[in-house]
């Protein structure tokens, strides 16, 4: 009898002693990037207004901070975000969705959230290019990251388009991998081998105010009407082991993006503060005010490119739907 009152006494301890032992402790120390533009606006807000550090300790996280990168391509920031580096990417839907699509059954990375809606323009100085199609051997394209790059696929689907399915890789030849920054100073120069550039806001508007550059497609005329431009990835292990401060960083960046819709203004000349633009704040204003340009949490035309991309053989695995590729942060999202 004493025996089983002694058992029962420790049985008792052991289940009130796990009973107190506290979860794992959630990360500390979480590491974020953004690339080059305007279209990484909220992350900018994010981190000028700590915003991030504000959820945190609303959430509990007293000793949560962040530390904040810059990549010039999306393909460099999924290297960083495989290799554990990272915690939060943010890129276009090209690399986002070869990410998924690599990481499935393993680290399984998928979208937070979408970042923006944003036409991305395919500018040149060459006159004598009208549409893709007049593109030679002595053109060079300038993007992000060559092939996996949104701008990148965006190409080819335009190249697709124009030239045929089976011909979507035609002027994967031409291009080159630069950051828009770089590439922006080389096409303005009218030296060197890039005569074109295909870019994003706020570097397509600035090269467009030189009269020797021109317009030749809008990413929109390809997509058939406005798509996501970025997305902010995660991957699931993350997600999963560190929920508060996931959430934390989901409701930061859900303030910032609310942030930049009230206050156009403020949010321009806070851009040019932070990129070191020499715009003046009425020409990012009017980038901001531009119709086109939306910043939002929704995906929108997701599955336009994953689908584009999963039939030319670029990813092997597409999603039964768009929900597939994101947690739930995204789910009550009127997506597509």
């Amino acid at each position: 009898m004493r025996y089983q009152v002694l058992v029962a006494a420790l049985l008792t301890a052991g289940a009130l002693a796990g009973a107190a032992t506290p979860a794992a402790a959630e990360v500390q120390e979480i590491r974020a990037a953004k690339q080059y533009g305007i279209s990484y606006l909220g992350l900018m807000v994010m981190e000028n207004h700590k915003l991030f550090e504000k959820h945190a300790k609303a959430a509990g996280l007293t000793d949560a901070r962040i530390v904040w990168s810059t990549f010039s391509s999306g393909s460099v920031m999924n290297d960083a975000l495989l290799s554990g580096n990272l915690h939060f990417a943010s890129g276009g839907v090209g690399p986002f969705a070869t990410l998924w699509a690599k990481t499935r059954g393993s680290i399984d990375v998928k979208g937070m959230s979408a970042m923006n809606a944003m036409p991305l323009y395919l500018n040149t100085r060459n006159p004598n290019v009208k549409t893709i199609k007049d593109f030679t051997d002595k053109d060079k394209i300038a993007l992000p990251a060559v092939k996996v790059s949104i701008q990148a696929v965006t190409l080819q689907m335009a190249a697709a388009q124009a030239f045929g399915p089976e011909n979507a890789n035609k002027l994967d030849s031409l291009t080159v991998s630069m950051s828009h920054p770089q590439a922006m100073i080389a096409l303005l120069s009218g030296k060197g081998e890039i005569t074109a550039h295909l870019t994003s806001p706020p570097f397509q508007s600035q090269e467009l105010k030189d009269k020797n550059i021109h317009r030749v497609f809008s990413s929109y005329d390809v997509l058939g009407g406005p798509a996501t431009f970025n997305v902010i990835s995660v991957t699931t292990k993350f997600h999963d082991e560190n929920p508060k401060t996931y959430r934390a960083f989901f409701e930061a960046f859900k303030e910032a993006t609310n942030w930049i819709n009230a206050n156009r203004k403020a949010a321009a000349e806070l851009y040019i503060d932070m990129a070191k633009d020499k715009s003046s704040v009425d020409d990012i204003l009017e980038i901001l005010n531009d119709p086109e340009n939306s910043f939002t949490l929704t995906p929108n035309n997701v599955m336009k490119y994953v689908e584009f991309m999963h039939k030319i053989g670029s990813i092997k695995t597409l999603p039964g739907s768009w929900k597939d590729m994101f947690f739930e942060t995204a789910h009550d999202l009127k997506g597509s």
